[in-house]
């Protein structure tokens, strides 16, 4: 049984992703598009136009051409649109890359990517450094900010024409973002011009609300952050405002000074404005509606913030590898628990992970989505690609839901491996493999476990060769890893359960702590 969308079909253009976002730009002139919400700078539509040119003619002088990929690795800010613009312009490849990547991350990704530029900060240059030394290929690093003796975003930019670049919309790449998929490594998820166009196109169909500002806190690295906010706010003419990080305070004086009324966040920032005090010291009047992403919202937290801003709970689902947007709640169609419903031109199938026989409404099983925002795979990984998209072009998401009468979407289990800590993936295989690197470790094993502020958070079952403490382990591990992916609870076993085939059983482990819990 295929599940179709309500809505009309999108009509793709054969068009560029910057010609498509920024081709109504130039005449909007000096309305604000970016401003940083640090500082209070603006970027006009029109300067965005004049510095995405000129930095592409800077860049290409610099020997990018087409098909070249360019690393972004910062937080928020106006400038990180200008570089994603320019790139695309070229087109060459932005590959964007986690601000609180350890220096073997980042390497790892600068290495897989083939990455031949990386634009950063000057907070992050030590470890950009050390990063491209590690990749062991020739990249070189500009800064956005301003440093003694490193190239500058400013001293890129050339006052000239970038190259006329012919783009087939359909094969080409623009971006390149890394995710775990369904298990596994990072991956890099391979999305065309097309499948962005077409993703903004689908969310535009769905979002009927006059949209005259976007609270930009959520990662622009984040396909989230990417397409939803900042390209989506661009191509509808809102101003768009950044922060590097989040803030409780920062983020409730951004929506009251700057009317926002419709706030995009993840379910950890909807806890925040359910229950966190400083809720009250704000003006939030202009706020109609916060939009959840990237995780499940329960229906309990949906309740206690709608009643305490009188406000609406929408909620949206997708992953990278579709650009992110499969289901969209629209303005007026809000259902408690529910991740909207299906994006236009978009197919959806429920099938049972045991059998592959397709199953019906009130029905749960994996999530199947086909539609032209689905990834054209994952980079030189044609393995891992086969096991998520498969011959007929279905998505397998790894998700199990539910489908309503009415076409509703609810998640309510997940059948990848995947832990998402506030809404960020950890590979479950990454962070073993590191623990494997200790030398007093023989075996680990490592899965979520519920958290009331993160969802869930990283656990690891290790088997020793010599004695060591759980805060050992978890100090160990951080060295390594970025923040979100630490471990916050080790125990320790004589073995880790297994298939014949030696592949780790975490559903074993799963079920026993969920037991250990109960009792």
């Amino acid at each position: 049984m295929i599940f179709r969308s309500p809505y009309p079909p999108v009509d793709v253009p054969r068009a560029t992703l910057h010609d498509f976002v920024l081709g109504g730009a130039a005449a909007r002139g000096d309305a604000p598009a970016l401003i940083d919400g640090t500082t209070g700078r603006v970027l006009t539509f029109a300067q965005l136009v004049d510095q995405t040119r000129r930095l592409a003619a800077g860049l290409h002088r610099r020997g990018i051409r087409q098909g070249d990929v360019v690393a972004l690795w910062s937080p928020n800010s106006p400038e990180y649109a200008v570089v994603f613009h320019a790139v695309s312009r070229l087109g060459a490849i932005l590959t964007t890359v986690n601000p609180t990547y350890t220096v073997e991350e980042l390497a790892f990704q600068l290495k897989d990517a083939g990455a031949c530029l990386i634009f950063t900060t000057a907070a992050l240059l030590d470890k950009a450094r050390a990063a491209v030394a590690d990749a062991g290929r020739a990249i070189e690093i500009i800064t956005i900010d301003t440093v003694d003796g490193v190239s500058s975003f400013a001293e890129t930019l050339v006052d000239a024409e970038p190259p006329t670049v012919t783009i087939n919309p359909d094969r080409d790449l623009v971006v390149l973002p890394y995710s775990s998929g369904t298990t596994g490594l990072p991956k890099g998820v391979m999305l065309t011009h097309r499948n962005l166009v077409a993703n903004l196109l689908q969310i535009d169909a769905m979002e009927p609300a006059e949209l005259r500002a976007l609270l930009g806190v959520l990662p622009f690295f984040h396909i989230y952050g990417m397409v939803v906010i900042m390209n989506h706010g661009l191509l509808r003419g809102a101003k768009v405002v950044t922060l590097p990080r989040f803030d409780l305070e920062t983020v409730l004086r951004m929506i009251q000074d700057h009317q926002i009324a419709l706030a995009h966040v993840v379910p950890p920032v909807v806890i925040a404005f359910a229950k966190h005090p400083a809720i009250d010291r704000f003006n939030l009047s202009s706020l109609r509606w916060l939009f959840s992403g990237a995780a499940p919202l329960g229906c309990e937290i949906t309740g206690t913030v709608e009643t305490r801003l009188s406000i609406k709970v929408r909620q949206g689902y997708g992953m990278t590898e579709a650009s992110p947007v499969t289901h969209y709640t629209p303005a007026g169609g809000e259902r408690a628990g529910k991740v909207g419903l299906l994006a236009p031109s978009t197919e959806l199938r429920i099938v049972d992970p045991a059998t592959g026989v397709d199953l019906g409404e009130g029905e749960a099983g994996e999530v199947w989505v086909r539609g032209p925002q689905v990834m054209q795979g994952y980079l030189n990984n044609p393995e891992a690609t086969a096991l998520t998209v498969d011959a007929e072009g279905w998505l397998h998401t790894g998700d199990i839901g539910i489908v309503d009468a009415e076409g509703y979407l609810e998640i309510v289990d997940r059948l990848k491996e995947l832990i998402k800590v506030k809404a960020f993936q950890v590979a479950p295989a990454e962070l073993e493999a590191v623990l494997l690197k200790h030398p007093k470790i023989a075996d680990a094993a490592v899965f979520g476990v519920p958290d009331d502020d993160c969802g869930e958070v990283p656990k690891a079952i290790v088997v020793m060769r010599e004695p060591l403490t759980g805060e050992e382990v978890m100090a160990f591990v951080e060295l390594h890893v970025a923040h979100y992916k630490r471990l916050r609870y080790v125990a320790f076993a004589e073995a880790i359960p297994k298939s014949p085939s030696g592949k780790i059983l975490r559903r074993v482990l799963v079920a026993a702590e969920r037991a250990a819990a109960k009792s």
